[in-house]
């Protein structure tokens, strides 16, 4: 989808969502639809490779847990549609979750039909849907785990890197997609210390009450976990083009980073 045919009403409208989905995995061999589960009336999507094969890349994506937060939505079937039919891409390991809350999605609120903020729900087992989800993501791991938001009080965008793997990857990503958007200037975002928008943290199983979805990533599926956020009061097209450019440069990332040190500069020339 074209940025200028970006459309807020088109966004919000999940039966359109998994249309789309749909279409695209008809033409994808390989990767496949499911249906997960169900919240508020909704079915749940998840996308994802259909054997999973152990020695290729592997990604994980996910959008639209807050319902509030749609430029991620429409980013990650678009950037779909664009790049993963292409090669090598559908050939990888892929587990996408396009919309986690599609009754928040449809009517511009953050938490779920019973009330409930999904992304403080990992570390539970009573909520139906984020139980669900877990099922379907047992014995996955990931050389690389995306979380895509929004933040109401965001001044650029900004990016939570969950410290583990090294090299770290954070501030060669905020570089690389400074050019498409600012980052958040400030040295505090939501409590935490901040530079060139870039938050790396260490987390613990008891840093947070509610767990969010980037923790139980890290702590059970994934060598690198990011949270992007952009400014959910921005332009809607610069917001979906800034998550589009995240997932492609993470795309790179990964590429470069399971090749041999042989293939490495060929690989570079072609990304």
């Amino acid at each position: 989808m074209s940025k200028s045919a970006i459309h807020p009403d088109q966004v919000r409208d999940y039966r359109l969502l998994m249309q789309r989905w749909h279409d695209l995995v008809k033409g994808l061999h390989g990767i496949e639809l499911s249906i997960f589960g169900e919240a508020g009336g909704y079915p749940l999507m998840v996308v994802e490779t259909e054997n999973w094969n152990p020695k290729a890349p592997s990604i994980y994506l996910s959008a639209g847990i807050h319902g509030d937060e749609p430029a991620p939505v429409e980013a990650l079937i678009s950037w779909a549609e664009e790049s993963l039919k292409k090669k090598p891409l559908y050939s990888w390991n892929w587990q996408i979750f396009p919309c986690l809350n599609p009754w928040g999605l449809e009517r511009n609120i953050r938490f779920d039909a019973e009330g409930r903020d999904l992304n403080r729900c990992y570390q539970s087992r009573k909520v139906p849907q984020v139980s669900d989800q877990l099922r379907w993501m047992k014995r996955r791991s990931f050389d690389a785990a995306v979380t895509l938001h929004e933040d109401y009080d965001a001044r650029g965008f900004y990016l939570y890197e969950i410290a583990a793997a090294r090299p770290h990857w954070g501030e060669s990503l905020c570089r690389e997609i400074d050019a498409v958007m600012n980052t958040d200037p400030r040295h505090k975002i939501d409590g935490h210390s901040a530079r060139n928008g870039l938050i790396r943290r260490r987390i613990t199983p008891t840093l947070m009450k509610g767990h969010p979805e980037a923790f139980l990533l890290h702590f059970c599926h994934a060598k690198r976990t990011f949270t992007l956020e952009t400014p959910s009061e921005g332009c809607l097209s610069d917001r979906v083009l800034l998550h589009r450019k995240f997932i492609q440069e993470i795309v790179k990332k990964v590429k470069l980073s399971v090749a041999s040190p042989s293939k490495t500069a060929t690989l570079r020339q072609e990304i």
